[in-house]
């Protein structure tokens, strides 16, 4: 099928959204009762829980959606989407709140595809990663928020630069490359990283999670590992090296669903910058040091993309229902996408389930282990 009828084709399978969707900006406590209206109102399909706290104590909430929601079903793929990273970049939040209400409000239509989703499908949606920067920029808003204002934690710090820098000790363990993947932590990580960022790995570790995307803004593109380059700079200046993973065939894969998906981005040219089919590798872009969605490639079996789905990093509340449809099939196919592949169990000679068991595709110089 033409790229170009998917985002068409996917708009003819999801039903209409219901008018109860709200096209607002929300403040914390609103993103809260928002969460909680989702858990009331499809109480047998969601789970709201909190995989830590923030700098200033609010709570990093996740709505989970599954047909046992809690538990984690063998064979059932686990996925997620994170969203705020970036205080104020804010489109994604938005946008994960609008995603939770209508996974909701089609599951309980009856929508096929929404229903078979959820039931094959674990699906964790965290929409506000910095809640406490969120609101440092929210108090400005989109008329005058400044382009850094909200853009750190309550430290201050960028928390897409705060991860265990895995990526130095892949390219610089020795004379020779060292391994790329399940890479232990350094013995002091702990006390490297900010309270957000330390919930999200222990959150990830404990999570078999197989695929996911942040959302991001102030450009509209799909960015995919690596993020940072071996050679980072080069004669005081930054260089822009295509730094592709052992698995880069299936990242711009994963990236093109999102981009042809999209209302746009796949075009390309977007907020005056042109990257092919919308979608681009990081370190090809800029090399970022510290990253979330590195850490997940080299840390865990997950494989993450960065969504920059914005030129506006806080878009007015009158342009949400149109990013809002611009994203809506894109989000519900990118979750899609952890279906793709190969699925099985590791047993012993009884069919007792063997855990961290390594498995390697041959060609492909990175493995992953079972659950």
């Amino acid at each position: 099928m033409a790229r170009w009828l998917r985002p068409l084709v996917g708009a003819l399978l999801l039903l209409e959204v219901a008018a109860a969707l709200s096209f607002l900006h929300h403040r914390y406590e609103e993103m809260v009762q928002a969460l909680f209206r989702v858990q009331s109102q499809c109480p047998y399909v969601t789970r709201i829980y909190s995989i830590g706290r923030s700098v200033e104590g609010r709570h990093l909430y996740v709505l989970e959606f599954s047909d046992y929601p809690g538990i984690h079903e063998p064979l059932e793929p686990e996925f997620k989407y994170v969203g705020n990273m970036h205080g104020n970049e804010v489109l994604g939040r938005e946008l994960l709140l609008q995603l939770s209400e209508f996974l909701c409000e089609e599951y309980r239509r009856g929508n096929e595809r929404i229903t078979r989703l959820i039931h094959d499908t674990r699906i964790h949606i965290m929409p506000s990663m910095n809640p406490d920067g969120y609101e440092v920029a929210a108090k400005q808003g989109p008329d005058s928020n400044g382009y850094l204002t909200g853009r750190n934690n309550a430290n201050g710090v960028d928390l897409n630069r705060n991860f265990p820098d895995l990526n130095t000790f892949m390219y610089y363990s020795g004379e020779i490359s060292g391994p790329n993947h399940h890479i232990p932590l350094p013995d002091n990580w702990k006390s490297q990283v900010e309270p957000e960022t330390l919930a999200v790995i222990q959150w990830i570790s404990s999570y078999n999670f197989v695929l996911s995307a942040n959302l991001h803004g102030g450009a509209v593109v799909a960015n995919y590992p690596y993020d940072k380059s071996q050679d980072q700079r080069f004669r005081n200046h930054r260089r822009t090296v295509n730094t592709p993973t052992p698995d880069d065939k299936l990242f711009q894969k994963l990236a093109k669903t999102y981009s042809y998906a999209h209302g746009w981005m796949h075009r390309g040219w977007n907020c005056g910058d042109y990257f092919a089919d919308g979608i681009t590798n990081g370190a090809s872009w800029y090399s970022l040091s510290k990253g979330m969605q590195d850490f997940n490639y080299l840390y865990t079996n997950c494989f993450e993309i960065t969504l920059e789905l914005s030129c506006n990093k806080f878009p007015p509340e009158e342009d949400l229902e149109r990013q809002w449809m611009a994203n809506r099939e894109a989000l519900v196919a990118f979750i899609e996408e952890v279906h793709q592949g190969i699925k099985g169990m590791v047993s012993d000679e009884n069919n007792n389930g063997i855990a961290g068991a390594v498995i390697s595709v041959q060609g492909i110089s990175h493995d992953i282990t079972s659950g």
